[in-house]
């Protein structure tokens, strides 16, 4: 699997993120979706990676930073025919390895809570993550989950 930093302005990449934004607002939150769409990931604070296997597009994630030492992931999105397949967590243990050496103490994340996103809430506890209080600018919200892992 290659994982490189960029790819918003692919096909593949605007289409894998076009379902991403469809999925997350097909199951809304009352507090509301909490996903970037194209133009916020290519805001300055926010890093994107796309992973590709055999050159398909496999998977994306970003991580946004919050302050110096502390980093969210956003946009982690598994294209449906790569689910289970090792890309969701390639490219996690990638994120968190840049995290690491940019300096970052923490990153934390926001999921839903619907069971749609069990699958990846297991991921990231796999990961080292644990359930923690809204951060951020978030607030606490029956519907989501928040996660962080020291790192």
């Amino acid at each position: 699997m290659q994982i490189t930093e960029g790819g918003l302005d692919t096909p593949e990449v605007i289409a894998l993120l076009r379902l991403h934004l469809e999925s997350v607002r097909a199951n809304p939150t009352p507090g509301g979706a909490h996903v970037l769409d194209l133009s916020g990931l290519k805001r300055p604070d926010v890093t994107f990676w796309s992973a590709r296997r055999e050159g398909a597009l496999v998977g994306c994630g970003a991580i946004r930073e919050l302050d110096p030492a502390h980093g969210e992931i956003k946009s982690m999105r598994t294209a449906p025919d790569q689910l289970r397949r090792g890309a969701g967590a390639a490219l996690m243990s990638h994120m968190l390895s840049v995290a690491r050496s940019r300096g970052d103490r923490r990153l934390s994340l926001e999921t839903g809570a619907t069971p749609e996103f069990d699958a990846a809430q297991a991921l990231y506890r796999q990961l080292g993550f644990s359930y923690c209080e809204a951060f951020g600018d978030y607030r606490a919200d029956p519907m989501s989950r928040f996660m962080t892992r020291v790192l």
